[in-house]
């Protein structure tokens, strides 16, 4: 071969070598570099610092146990994920408005917040709704609200995720229920319910009833849709609220997996088999600032989720083993001081998930930190999932990153931690018994008091928030909710409420207080209940007559 000009080729025969003679020689900019979960960062890594690294072991290709690579063979070179926008606001005709909005510009799923009266089980017409109706979601509380939620679009032809938790089963109840007036399979309906009571424990806080109770009717949706609704997942096992509480990236990974065996462990009591219902679980993960540690988090997560399955539960099934998962940039990220910036940390947040293969991303707008998010701010978000998509060239390859030093590293050690966190949850006798110590929640409020002193001191900088500062404030248009939405609402339950039969209503209540008395499955009676008028806040009430109200014991 002739010989090329040019630099000399790099003769030291180890890293310790390199870094002794030509690293230190140089002035760092920094007295340390950590990642935004603390971890320290290695200036390069090399094949040495993998160590004894099994690439059949721990990587495999694409669509294979572990997973490492992707749950698919051909990942997005077969088609992108879901690019699934969050809405919900004011009405069911306003939210459904904005559905057929982004509908329209290529969004590929449907996605649905709650206002916060759903999200906590009082109808609209209840005191303690005042001020809050369709104000951070839609308000939908009995089954015409589903019905004008999703006026005009085909159930059986799209794909529905409902961010929803302790009134979960409710929300389920009245979009079965919708589809059999329409005359839809249930067989035919595809989505995912959040419906994750370990993590509103851990870090949302949103409840009603004490955590067993609570996990019991998780799996009651587990134990229906595996058996009526077959591609309906009935979970979103969300280390996202984790993440946003203040979790590193390690924690959100740990307590999510740790949430995910807590539901298995339950189904597995009433005698069903893992592989009924475990190819139907999925999951949902924040996405960081730190893009690295995000993609190798995903890796991670598929890895010891596959071998959590395959080794401890004995699945046969290969799809039980795939940790599929819905991811959503960082909303704790966006910065209110210059809102436009957050574009670009969506962007870059975006290109984290894709690169970690993902199955569903929803990208927040730059908006969001303001206000919910206007059509514009919205459309900018989805263009961004779609630039990634058809300009960036990353999903030409199959696992572009597999391979790198340095992410099988972070993949390794994510790994590693993330089951020590498992392990020592093992040992106080599964996630329910660690909520109800109350482990989680104090290590996040551990990790989140650190971080937030890094920002207070300036060693963890945001840009334009404590550093890179304007004097001027950047205004950017925001949405208005009208306090109309609010009385329409409340006008059209109290009608409701005049209008349904009082003997079928008295009856399906009853027969919903038998269901829960009786530890019975919730969910026939409630599909049936909302058929005949039951609302959202009458059956909250029942649990609350039932179960009890649950406090937080660091309230106490």
């Amino acid at each position: 071969m002739k010989k090329t000009s040019g630099a000399p080729v790099s003769k030291s025969s180890s890293y310790a070598q390199w870094r002794k003679e030509k690293y230190l020689a140089q002035k760092e900019r920094r007295n340390s570099f950590t990642s935004i979960s603390f971890r320290p960062q290695p200036e390069v890594v090399t094949a040495e610092g993998l160590g004894d690294f099994d690439e059949q072991e721990k990587l495999g290709f694409p669509g294979e146990f572990p997973f490492t690579r992707g749950v698919q063979p051909s990942m997005y070179r077969g088609r992108f994920w879901t690019m699934r926008q969050f809405a919900g606001f004011g009405s069911p005709e306003d939210t459904n408005r904005r559905f057929k909005y982004l509908l329209a510009h290529g969004q590929t799923g449907l996605s649905t917040a709650f206002d916060m009266p759903s999200l906590m089980g009082y109808d609209p017409d209840h005191p303690k709704s005042k001020g809050e109706v369709g104000r951070e979601g839609v308000s939908v509380a009995c089954i015409d609200d589903m019905d004008r939620l999703f006026d005009g679009i085909d159930l059986a032809a799209v794909t529905v995720s409902m961010t929803i938790n302790c009134t979960a089963p409710a929300a389920m109840a009245f979009y079965f229920a919708l589809a059999r007036r329409r005359g839809i399979p249930f067989d035919k309906l595809g989505g995912t319910i959040q419906n994750d009571m370990f993590k509103e424990f851990i870090a949302q806080k949103e409840w009603i009833s004490p955590p067993a109770p609570s996990v019991k009717m998780v799996c009651d949706v587990i134990e229906y849709c595996s058996k009526h609704a077959p591609r309906f997942n009935p979970v979103s096992i969300s280390g996202y609220h984790i993440r946003e509480a203040g979790a590193t990236a390690v924690q959100e990974l740990a307590f999510t997996l740790a949430d995910g065996l807590g539901y298995v462990d339950e189904c597995l009591s009433r005698g069903i088999s893992i592989d009924d219902f475990a190819p139907r679980l999925s999951f949902f993960f924040d996405v960081h600032n730190d893009f690295f540690e995000e993609i190798a988090k995903f890796r991670a997560a598929r890895r010891i989720w596959a071998h959590l399955m395959r080794e401890r539960y004995g699945a046969k099934n290969e799809r039980s083993m795939m940790l599929r998962t819905h991811a959503q940039t960082a909303g704790v990220s966006l910065t209110a001081q210059q809102p436009l910036n957050n574009v670009a940390r969506v962007a870059l947040q975006g290109l984290a998930a894709v690169l970690g293969g993902v199955q569903s991303l929803h990208t927040n707008s730059m908006d969001e930190t303001l206000s919910l998010p206007t059509e514009q701010a919205a459309k900018v978000a989805l263009r961004t999932q779609q630039i990634i998509a058809e300009e960036s060239g990353v999903t030409n390859v199959v696992d572009p990153l597999g391979g790198s030093y340095y992410v099988e590293k972070l993949t390794d050690d994510i790994e590693r931690e993330a089951l020590e966190y498992i392990h020592k949850i093992d040992a106080l006798g599964g996630m329910l018994k660690a909520v109800e110590h109350g482990f989680p929640q104090k290590e996040i409020a551990e990790a989140s008091y650190k971080f937030q002193l890094e920002v207070d001191s300036k060693d963890r900088a945001i840009v334009g928030m404590n550093s890179y500062q304007d004097e001027q404030t950047q205004e950017i248009p925001t949405l208005h909710v009208d306090f109309a939405a609010e009385k329409k609402q409340i006008d059209l339950m109290k009608e409701f409420k005049r209008k349904r039969d009082a003997n079928a209503w008295k009856k399906a209540m009853e027969e919903i207080r038998s269901a829960c008395k009786e530890n019975r499955n919730v969910m026939p009676a409630l599909i049936e209940g909302v058929d005949v008028g039951v609302t959202l806040g009458e059956i909250s009430d029942i649990y609350r007559e039932v179960f009890g109200v649950y406090t937080d014991p660091g309230m106490i």
